[in-house]
């Protein structure tokens, strides 16, 4: 079995297991509680599911609203079924595909509502019998005394069922229910043999054109009936019908009550979820395919070991490296065949396709932790950009089931790249990746993919705000929304490329790009000392008032006091226009200070959370802001407030994150910042120092080294830094180099009161 596994993992380009023969690894897993976020607004999952894995195999609770994002709601009693593939921590629902849901005896083909589950096939359950952890969940379906078990492997889901002794046992496969309700023009099931039923599910939603494909093995044969208005059953092998749903009655039920189902799915064909389970469960071994996802789990977990005696802290770093190793996902079968971006189905068994880059929210701290723990990972990622670049013409701005969606502002993608260029991370065709990223910067709304919507391009993708960037260098606001959060992050992107072109001595390019990083100072008002919207006249917008969330607005998920720091590139440009060091520092703490209300739209304000004064550490634009003070020269006040962040907007309980997952993105600023430094300016190969919680940490890099990180003295109320040392020599100011970490070594902080 170790054998096959660790084939199976080579083979897949995951590169987060180890097949040496070692001691029994610690059970990280046994850190991890798989619960925090699905309560709130966290939008995250409970299910199985491996590090990047294709599948993500959970209950769901709901479908619709916004807490419905990731299909489960912890506050919810009652369960509508499990299915195969879910987004972890979005503020937009999509996937819940490929519904199966076992019963005792007849019931209606309806999922039912949460307020009467016995108008449907829906059936309470209690969290007092569910139970869960990386890879694996259990629960026990109350109205059925059904206990459900299930895990994964990278494309194929296991279910185990154990129904009531003697029962009339069925199981509902329901191709319907999508997560947020949108649309499915096409579902087919096809019943392959009296064990095996296969089928596909085509869905218009947020990605525009998303196609699963599964094929699915029981230990028990089973008489069926297959559902699409009209009923159909057969004695025949083999029938194909295009339907939404199948009711199976399994034959002769074992005398323990247990069915298992392994379920391939694929977005390619159904030979692909075909050949997907085959290689990946080639047996019912339950216990095998549950340990092997243990395993899998603590050797990505085992990246970095620390020393506490504070078990809740260590539950919410373990959750936190959880949580970002879940998504991007993998989205090649195990012969090499995917879906391009144009929906053509291609084969290269030298190349491994990812899908779900929420790079909006993930280029800030997710993709920054994987240069460190994963850098071989977060490279094939950028292969998978760079081949989405080819397929679709530009480079991805959040992608989803090889569509992109436009979602959010910026282009992003030029992040990642850097931030791997520039600590030399370079497994990647480099020339092309700096063609990529010149072709976002400019207006140009040719030679991408037809198969991509016009409104998604145009509006989105490649929008106007562009063209104004580049041509006036401003965004005026009475032409586009949102214009200040887009010329401060277009602004930032610029800075990137610029850095890129230095790297690679093309000083006309760097010139021209360092001018337009520049641009962030046309939107900054002296009279406010924020950044204000200005008209196509040059004049600001009037009225103005910085704290609202009004809609259509100036600002996207925030107001002008949460976005008037976004200058990462240019802090000392930023200082200078707000009258330096001194006035800056007051300007910050008039920022965590001042009330916290918000004024305008409430619908607008729902991702404006984690709230310190106008700070609003439950969305992304403020996730630097607090490392701020280390350039104003009061590093102290950064650790206070990094402390204070640590300690009280993130928990060990559902309701544990202030605000979405994103994708693994609140969860990476937790684990770097627990360890005491951060991302600041991803493509500046520098971290900031804030306030390392825990006594000790051991970072295991790729390259064989250990990187240690020592708090002397530390305790809950020692949280300032009295000094610093890396590999012996005292750190002159509360920084250090990306190549320093990645050689090894040690840096001590003395903690003081």
């Amino acid at each position: 079995m170790k054998n096959k596994l660790c084939m199976l993992l080579l083979a897949s380009g995951i590169g987060l297991f180890s097949c040496a023969e070692q001691d029994l690894p610690k059970e990280y897993t046994d850190s991890v509680n798989v619960f925090i976020g699905t309560g709130g607004h966290g939008h995250t999952f409970p299910g199985a599911t491996l590090p990047h894995g294709m599948v993500q195999l959970s209950p769901d609770t709901r479908l619709l609203g916004w807490d419905a994002c990731s299909g489960y709601y912890y506050d919810d009693t009652s369960i509508m079924g499990f299915t195969h593939t879910h987004l972890s921590g979005t503020g937009i629902g999509d996937y819940g595909d490929i519904l199966f849901m076992p019963v005792v005896g007849e019931k209606p083909l309806i999922a039912g509502t949460a307020e009467n589950p016995d108008e449907g096939y829906r059936s309470r359950f209690s969290h007092e019998q569910e139970s869960a952890r990386p890879g694996y969940y259990q629960v026990l379906l109350q109205d059925d005394s059904i206990n459900v078990e299930l895990t994964a492997t990278l494309r194929a889901g296991l279910h185990r069922y154990t129904y009531p002794k003697a029962s009339d046992a069925r199981l509902i496969v329901d191709m319907e229910p999508t997560i947020h309700g949108h649309q499915h023009p096409v579902t087919q099931i096809r019943v392959v043999n009296d064990s095996t039923i296969a089928g596909m599910k085509y869905t218009v939603g947020w990605a525009k054109h998303h196609y699963v494909y599964f094929y699915a093995v029981f230990s028990s044969p089973f008489d069926y009936k297959l559902y699409s208005g009209t009923e159909y059953q057969s004695d025949s092998t083999s029938v194909t019908v295009n339907t939404a749903k199948a009711v199976m009655s399994f034959r002769n039920l074992p005398a323990d009550g247990r069915v298992l189902a392994k379920v391939g799915i694929s977005s390619v064909d159904e030979e692909g979820a075909r050949l997907n389970v085959e290689a990946e469960i080639p047996n019912w071994d339950f216990e095998g395919v549950m340990k092997q996802a243990n395993t899998v789990w603590n050797e990505a977990l085992g990246k970095i070991d620390i020393e506490t005696s504070d078990n809740d802290s260590r539950t919410v770093f373990y959750t936190s490296l959880y949580h970002a190793f879940i998504q991007p996902s993998l989205a090649s079968d195990v012969d090499g065949r995917y879906r391009t971006m144009g929906h053509e189905i291609k084969q290269d068994a030298s190349y491994t396709n990812y899908t779900v880059f929420s790079l909006w929210d993930t280029f800030r701290a997710a993709h920054p932790l994987y240069t460190i723990v994963t850098p071989e990972q977060n490279q094939a990622f950028i292969r998978s950009l760079l081949r989405k670049y080819d397929e679709g013409g530009i480079l991805p701005k959040w992608e989803l089931a090889s569509n992109e969606t436009g979602t959010m502002i910026g282009y992003h993608a030029v992040s990642v790249i850097a931030d791997a260029m520039m600590k030399k991370q370079c497994d990647f065709d480099v020339k092309k990746a700096l063609e990529a990223c010149i072709r976002s910067s400019v207006y140009d709304t040719t030679g991408v993919t037809p198969m991509m919507e016009r409104q998604i391009l145009n509006g989105k993708l490649m929008p106007v705000s562009i063209k104004y960037k580049n041509e006036l260098g401003y965004i005026p606001c009475d032409k586009v929304g949102g214009s200040v959060s887009q010329g401060l992050e277009f602004a930032y992107n610029d800075w990137l490329i610029a850095q890129m072109m230095k790297e690679h001595n093309r000083k006309d390019l760097y010139d021209k790009y360092m001018e337009l990083s520049r641009n962030y100072r046309n939107y900054f008002d002296p009279e406010t000392k924020l950044m204000r919207g200005r008209l196509s006249d040059g004049s600001w917008i009037t009225p103005f008032d910085p704290v609202s969330v009004q809609r259509p607005s100036n600002y996207v998920e925030g107001n002008a006091w949460q976005w008037a720091w976004f200058v990462p590139q240019d802090v000392e440009g930023l200082m200078e226009l707000v009258g330096g060091q001194k006035y800056f520092e007051a300007h910050l703490d008039t920022l965590f200070t001042t009330s916290s209300e918000l004024t305008g739209d409430p619908n607008a304000a729902a991702d404006v959370t984690g709230m310190i004064g106008q700070y609003a550490h439950g969305n992304e634009p403020s996730h630097h802001i607090p490392y701020l003070y280390n350039y104003a020269g009061a590093p102290r006040k950064t650790q206070a407030l990094v402390d204070h962040i640590l300690r009280t907007l993130y928990h060990n309980d559902p309701n544990g994150l202030s605000g979405n997952e994103d994708v693994g993105q609140m969860s990476a600023w937790y684990a770097l910042s627990a360890m005491g430094f951060y991302s600041f300016c991803p493509g500046r190969p520098i971290y900031e120092i804030g306030r390392p919680i825990f006594d000790k940490v051991t970072i295991h890099l790729s390259n064989g080294k250990d990187f240690v990180i020592q708090a002397k003295n530390n305790s809950v109320e020692n949280k300032y830094i009295r000094s610093m040392k890396l590999n012996g020599e005292d750190l002159a100011e509360p920084r250090f180099s990306h190549f320093d970490l990645m050689k090894g070594g040690e840096l001590i902080f003395e903690m003081e009161n």
